[in-house]
């Protein structure tokens, strides 16, 4: 087991919940090619109608397409609306 990876991270692994989202680690859900909802966020770090880029634990999540909002945003989720056309993420380091 690495130093780096945190409590709930080797719980997860030898419990055999790798699969189910830990407390503190950002979710995100795709709706179709219209909605973005992502949960335990830290804000957003960039935006325009093409892109919107959130800044989440490990780093940033990307939602790429056209006439993209930011429909609502409060301390603990944010919810993107528009034409989705890719949604990528970039971990740190």
């Amino acid at each position: 087991m690495g130093r780096g990876r945190n409590f709930f991270e080797r719980l997860a692994e030898e419990t055999d919940l790798s699969g189910q989202p830990l407390p503190g680690q950002p979710i995100v859900e795709i709706a179709g090619d219209r909605r973005v909802l992502i949960e335990n966020h830290f804000g957003v770090k960039e935006y325009s109608k093409e892109r919107i880029t959130v800044k989440v634990r490990y780093g940033c999540v990307s939602i790429c397409g056209c006439q993209l909002e930011l429909l609502r945003m409060t301390r603990e989720q944010l919810v993107i609306r528009g034409r989705i056309d890719g949604v990528s993420i970039q971990r740190r380091g």
